[in-house]
């Protein structure tokens, strides 16, 4: 299951606040703590690393009595994989995470610890049995752990515990897309997958192995109906003249093909005339003068 307080889905990273999920909060300029429960809620804000820690910034939406929720664009993150964050009630109460939740961690101030405040921690790759990355390790029946550590956790050497099969281990993620090097972690022991061929040589002069996480884009073409042919070609696919050929639909052309994460150029090709999107007003010059519609994959 996804952690507690927010999602992924697709380009977005949505926050949920349930206040059934929390007791106590905590004032802002007092810090006294308090029960929940003699509180009226007005707003409810996300506020955490990502934000500076701003109070009134990421202002939620309120679907009923309980939950309110924000979407944010995964552009609206930095590269790092994890953050602190929490819910912040009539921009003055901090609401307080239980101890028990899965994904926290001990606040602090200045350096030092806070006794007994915790903050909620996001990450952009988590466990999830619908995710679009299934990790499996076959064999070592007898081995008592086995993690999976990678550049999508900055190598966490706990984070991610795999699960004992029948045959072996296995664990499902739920990251962004894009291409990442990862090693299994056999009892202490780093070892690359034995069933991917895919693989980089390391700073230790051995190998780890690499998952690329695609992701469904479909590509449209409007109009053009009396055209013959429409090919879809780009940096994806070497700018094949002849590879992808677009279906006609009623409205236009279409086609739907798996893309890593990162940058990718294209244009169309109609009945061999090479010209950009007209729905996209994202497009750069390539190195040959070329210019291309360009497509974020996040």
């Amino acid at each position: 299951m996804p952690l507690k307080g927010y999602r992924l889905e697709d380009e977005d990273v949505v926050f949920t606040f349930d206040r059934r999920d929390y007791e106590k909060i905590t004032h802002e300029n007092s810090g006294q703590l308090l029960d929940f429960k003699d509180l009226d809620i007005e707003n409810v804000v996300v506020s955490g690393e990502f934000n500076n820690w701003s109070i009134k910034q990421w202002r939620m939406t309120k679907i009923d009595n309980n939950i309110y929720e924000l979407r944010k664009h995964l552009n609206d993150f930095s590269d790092a994989f994890s953050w602190e964050f929490k819910y912040v009630i009539n921009n003055a109460y901090w609401a307080e995470p239980s101890k028990y939740d899965p994904n926290i961690a001990k606040a602090t101030k200045n350096g030092y610890r806070l006794r007994g405040i915790y903050n909620l921690k996001m990450y952009l790759a988590y466990p999830d049995k619908h995710g679009n990355a299934h990790f499996k390790l076959n064999g070592f029946n007898n081995a008592k752990k086995v993690i999976v550590a990678g550049s999508f956790n900055k190598w966490n050497e706990t984070l991610f515990k795999m699960q004992k099969a029948n045959d072996g281990w296995e664990l499902t993620l739920k990251i962004k897309p894009g291409v990442y090097d990862y090693r299994f972690i056999v009892d202490g022991k780093w070892i690359e997958d034995p069933h991917n061929n895919k693989r980089v040589e390391n700073e230790f002069g051995e190998y780890n192995s690499v998952i690329d996480i695609k992701k469904p884009i479909t590509f449209y073409f409007p109009n053009h109906l009396n055209a013959r042919q429409v090919i879809l070609s780009g940096s994806f696919n070497h700018w094949s003249e002849d590879e992808l050929k677009m279906t006609k639909i009623n409205t236009g052309w279409q086609y739907t093909i798996r893309l890593t994460g990162g940058k990718h150029h294209y244009k169309f090709i109609v009945d061999g005339e090479w010209v950009v999107d007209p729905e996209n007003p994202v497009m750069e010059y390539d190195g040959d003068g070329h210019i291309n519609s360009v497509y974020m994959v996040r």
